[in-house]
């Protein structure tokens, strides 16, 4: 493609660039893996990332990783390494067996996938001498994962915009934050992005599809439902929230002090 030929229209960028920008995601000389699944939102994250890359006042480099999960014998390796040649971006896979991994591990299939999927990333990116990740999580992504904590654990949490992961010493970032689903899907069509299908057996089949339809219908009932669960995400000003749970040491502190303050005898 030629240099003088966008690769994403300029307007579409701003929101990649406020998120780059609001949470400090750049510095001089970032290597940043790019989680590449060969999805919409992967392929456009991509794309975006080696667009603003050639504008950057903070000089960075990408490269992308694919897992093979094994899923099937028809790995789309030589689709994924068509795609990032014609953004000059490099390529990297690893073939771990999830089938496999899940049968000896049991639990949750996409928990398991999940969880090799992240140790691939990590291990890959720190062999090749890159310091961040960069993953495709959107705005619908935050939501509904904000929405599930809270029915499934009782706990106001979603992924963060940055996050630091000690261990490995590698940070997370997640550029998209600030686009819808629906502009990913719109975006990629206009710019010619041919998404690969998921080879997983349960896609469109998990928790967090379920959840995004019943948002999506709350939705239809409460127009304003969705800006509201993406407003909750954000720290108030006020909090009017309960403090934080006592665990059994500290409210037998707090018991023996609030007696303790009564009339000497």
């Amino acid at each position: 493609m030629s240099k003088n030929i966008p690769f994403v229209p300029a307007e579409p960028l701003g929101k990649l660039w406020r998120c780059l920008i609001e949470f400090d995601m750049l510095q001089p000389n970032d290597k940043i893996m790019i989680g590449l699944s060969g999805g919409k939102d992967s392929m456009l994250l991509t794309v975006m990332l080696a667009e603003i890359k050639k504008f950057s006042p903070i000089p960075f480099e990408i490269a992308c990783f694919t897992m093979n999960g094994m899923f099937s014998s028809d790995f789309p390796k030589e689709k994924l390494e068509a795609f990032c040649n014609k953004y000059n971006v490099p390529f990297y896979t690893e073939e771990v067996d999830i089938p496999k991994a899940h049968a000896q591990k049991g639990g949750s299939p996409c928990f398991t996938c999940a969880y090799f999927r992240r140790a691939a990333t990590n291990r890959k990116a720190k062999e090749l001498g890159f310091n961040k990740i960069a993953l495709a999580h959107h705005n619908d992504d935050a939501v509904e994962t904000f929405f599930m904590n809270l029915m499934t654990t009782g706990q106001l949490k979603t992924f963060l915009p940055v996050t630091y992961l000690s261990r490995m010493d590698l940070t997370v970032l997640r550029p998209l934050l600030y686009y819808r689903e629906e502009e990913i899907r719109e975006l990629g069509k206009q710019i010619g992005l041919e998404p690969i299908k998921n080879p997983c057996p349960y896609d469109g089949h998990t928790m967090r599809q379920d959840v995004k339809e019943h948002i999506a219908s709350l939705n239809e009932k409460y127009p304003e439902v969705y800006e509201h669960l993406a407003a909750a995400m954000r720290l108030p000003e006020e909090p009017e929230l309960w403090p934080s749970k006592l665990n059994q040491k500290e409210m037998v502190a707090k018991f023996r002090t609030f007696w303790q303050k009564g009339p000497k005898k």
